[in-house]
């Protein structure tokens, strides 16, 4: 009896044993706010900014180091990659993860750069903030009128270049997408950002940096971004992923750990590549026309200002169509977005008539015209002839007066 109990137990579990991961498999066709272990979270399309996923977006939280993706690309837009940058001593002890660079160190910006986006120096931010602007408070000044022109952020303030705590230093998770999204356009932060080791031969410590990223080591087609800590802000990940032509960034604040800030953009991520792609819609210089006016056979014409994307549900194909107003309406599934257009005025349908009735005018008016013209060749051969007449006298009279006073 016991050997038949046991040859039942055996034969259930070899037939259960294959259903049971399926069962906990994790399913990647949605993402739920509750699952997430971060206060505030987004999930956006890297090309067209389409927001895919978010849980209070607009929450303003601390950063911590994911501030320093700010600090990356502006030093990368304003900068001189060449520039010499001696490091102060405010810079040499400054707190939190460093290079360690040395006091009257001379490193230049660009390697300042890559300490600063992939080992997360906060000396490297106070070095690059003092040698771009004199102070790091000049520094935080000029960066947040810099993300306001250039980002659109309207969420956001930061107090220094790092991200080390201050209470009037702070973020939400729309705008940090926003500013990855704009910094990961530009070639030489993306390189940055998506380098994994690099040798530092610096003053005071010669290794090799690693970037503090995981993503770019665990995660499939992983570009970016950055990760950050402090106490107050508890953990912050930015994280980027392409594959194939589709790109998506994802942003989780205040998370509890380390290890639940990136399942919280990994899950986003994989929500993401599983249900959406990013589709050209229409090339820069592309022509849209309709017609002017009914029974009208002139034309409007619209032209595409940019290459135009747009982010659809895997599968489908976007209906795209021109608006009245001039716009290229894009729809599909949930999707319902427009495009504004460039628009070219076409010739004014009074032209032509105008043009008949002026050559019409003309041939009515030929005669006085032929005599005007008349006139003025009359009055042209008589100034000539007046001229030469007047030349030839007044060569006489200094003849005369010559001779005279010969004599």
């Amino acid at each position: 009896m016991r050997f038949l109990l046991t040859y039942l137990l055996v034969v259930v579990t070899a037939l259960l044993g294959p259903v049971t991961p399926l069962a906990f498999a994790e399913d990647t066709s949605k993402v739920s706010a509750d699952a997430l272990s971060g206060e505030s979270a987004i999930l956006i399309d890297a090309t067209t900014g389409q927001v895919l996923f978010e849980k209070n977006p607009h929450e303003k939280l601390y950063p911590a180091s994911i501030t320093k993706i700010a600090t990356g690309i502006y030093a990368i837009e304003k900068g001189n990659p060449d520039d010499i940058v001696t490091v102060s001593k405010k810079a040499r002890y400054e707190e939190g993860t460093r290079v360690y660079l040395g006091e009257g160190e001379q490193v230049p910006l660009r390697k300042l750069e890559y300490g600063l986006l992939m080992h997360s120096g906060n000396d490297a931010a106070t070095a690059i903030a003092e040698h771009m602007h004199q102070t790091t408070e000049r520094f935080a000044e000029e960066l947040n009128a810099y993300l306001s022109e250039k980002v659109g952020v309207t969420e956001t303030h930061f107090a220094n270049a790092h991200g080390l705590h201050d209470p009037n230093h702070y973020t939400t998770a729309s705008d940090m997408a926003k500013i990855a999204k704009y910094a990961m356009q530009n070639p030489i932060f993306r390189e940055i950002v998506g380098t994994v080791r690099l040798p530092w031969d610096g003053k005071e410590w010669k290794s090799e940096l690693v970037n503090h990223n995981k993503l770019l080591r665990n995660y499939e087609g992983a570009t970016g971004i950055k990760n950050g800590f402090t106490d107050q802000a508890m953990q912050t990940l930015v994280g980027s992923a392409k594959r194939g032509n589709t790109e998506f960034i994802a942003v989780t604040m205040k998370a509890s750990t380390s290890a639940s800030a990136y399942k919280d953009v990994t899950s986003m991520l994989d929500y993401g590549f599983a249900n959406f792609e990013t589709k050209p819609i229409a090339a820069e210089g592309k022509t849209y026309t309709h017609a002017a006016a009914p029974g009208n056979d002139a034309v409007i014409t619209y032209i595409t200002m940019d290459d135009l994307y747009a982010t659809v549900p895997k599968g489908t194909e976007p209906l795209v169509e021109l608006t009245e107003d001039g716009h290229l309406l894009v729809q599909g599934g949930d999707l319902h977005i427009t495009y504004p257009l460039l628009r070219q005025d076409p010739p004014s349908v009074a032209s032509e008539p105008r043009r008949a009735q002026l050559a019409k005018s003309l041939e009515d008016h030929s005669g006085v015209l032929y005599g005007l013209l008349f006139v003025w060749l009359a009055m042209n051969l008589f100034m000539i002839s007046y001229t030469v007449h007047r030349t030839r006298r007044m060569r006489r009279v200094r003849n005369r007066d010559w001779q005279r006073r010969a004599y």
